[in-house]
Formats: C-alpha cells, sequence, structure tokens
C-alpha cells in the first residue's frame, strides 16, 4: 500500500499523486519552570506546580512530497497553497490510521528548477495525538488497531438505578462532556456530583490514564464524550 497523508478531506497520494519522500515528527518538550536559588545546588523544579503532571509545547511535523515534475508543476503547487497554507485542519497518517494531529498547516517555498516536483510542508500541531472518534461516535473496524485501538462505547446509556462505566483513558487529561436525558448522580474517584439534564462538565471529572470508573445513579439515558490523547 503507498503511504500517504490525510490534511482535513484531502489526500496526498490520491488527490495530489505526490509520494512521501520524508516525514519526521519532533518530540514533545515539557514545558519547564525551573528556579535558580543562589548557593544551591541545581535548581528549583516547579514545572508541575500548578497542574501536578507534565504539560508539554507544541510539536513539529516535517513532510517532504516529491514526484516527477511535469508542466502543470506550478499549478499543482498553488493548488495545494489554496487547499492547505495557513489552515487548521487534522492531520491523519496512513501508518496510523486511528489517530489525527491537529494544527496549522505551513506549505513552504518552491524550487521550479529542481530535479523533483518537491513540496515541502510544515505542521505545527498540538504535542498529542487524538482518537480519531470519540467514545460517542460510531468507530470502524477498518482504521482500528489491535495494537494501540481503545474501544470506549458510551454513547445514550440506559441507567435504571444505577449504571457503573469503565472508560480507558490515553496519556493526556480529559474533561470529557456529560449529556443527561435527566438529572443523574455521578461517583467519581469517591466523590458525589450532581448532573443536571442536558450537556455539562466539571474540571474535578477528570479521565486519566488507566481505567476510569464512572458510577450513575437514577434513571434516563447518558452520553459521555471522551476523545483520548497519546504522545
Amino acid at each position: 500500500m503507498v503511504e500517504y497523508i490525510l490534511f482535513g478531506d484531502k489526500n496526498t497520494y490520491k488527490d495530489y499523486k505526490l509520494l512521501i519522500q520524508s516525514l519526521s515528527i519532533s518530540a514533545a518538550e515539557q514545558k519547564e519552570e525551573l528556579v535558580e536559588i543562589p548557593g544551591m545546588d541545581g535548581s528549583l523544579d516547579f514545572s508541575e506546580s500548578l497542574t501536578g503532571y507534565a504539560v508539554f509545547q507544541k510539536r513539529t511535523i516535517s513532510i517532504s512530497l516529491a514526484k516527477r515534475k511535469n508542466k502543470s508543476c506550478l499549478y499543482e503547487y498553488s493548488q495545494i497553497q489554496n487547499d492547505l497554507h495557513g489552515k487548521t485542519m487534522k492531520i491523519v497518517l496512513s501508518d496510523e490510521p486511528n489517530f489525527f494531529y491537529y494544527g496549522k498547516i505551513k506549505v513552504k517555498d518552491y524550487d521550479k528548477y529542481a530535479i523533483l516536483h518537491t513540496i515541502d510542508i510544515e505542521c505545527d500541531v498540538e504535542p498529542y495525538k487524538y482518537d480519531l472518534y470519540a467514545s460517542n461516535e460510531d468507530w470502524l473496524w477498518d482504521t482500528f488497531s489491535f495494537i494501540d485501538g481503545i474501544i470506549n462505547e458510551t454513547k445514550d446509556l440506559k441507567v435504571d438505578g444505577n449504571l457503573e462505566v469503565v472508560i480507558y483513558g490515553r496519556r493526556k487529561r480529559v474533561v470529557p462532556k456529560i449529556n443527561c436525558e435527566n438529572e443523574l448522580q455521578l461517583i467519581f474517584n469517591g466523590q458525589t456530583y450532581n448532573l443536571p439534564s442536558g450537556t455539562s462538565y466539571s474540571p474535578d471529572i477528570e479521565i486519566c490514564e488507566g481505567e476510569n470508573v464512572l458510577k450513575f445513579v437514577g434513571n434516563g439515558k447518558v452520553t459521555i464524550e471522551y476523545r483520548g490523547g497519546s504522545l
């Protein structure tokens, strides 16, 4: 299978007939807050003082696409600029079809006299790659990975007295949206929350990496919207 990249709904191979010549993804660098104290060995690290966990800088995806030159190369370069340049969108790599990166696209300079028709693209993306499907969306076996795929099905769950829901979280901590048909109670990490009818979210209800157990009490349907993020 020919490797490709999806920029939104544009496929680098099907739409532009371009092959991936090179692709690199920078590491997620932690945001650090270091304080130097005179007379003290080393420094004080306050990087996790506000959150209690590591947060990261944006990452860069550098891509070089190429094909044999033809008379319409400048037109194709202009077309790609119109489609992608300066836009913020989902980016899906064919090697990881169940994840997407999200960020701004920059189409770089074009060399008319290069041997190949080459287009270099730089993407300024968020540090995490996200599950292609959220827990309340229908997912497809075609893109599911048996290596690192996670299935969380949390749409229109029926609460009849009580219901225990387990969500398997990824590295990124996420506050989920919860939509209740009727007022419900939620027990999470030993705390009880009163949920109104309709959509709501609370910063105290945070899905973390690993197994998260949510216990609902009451009657009615509930939908939880959670999208995992991995480095």
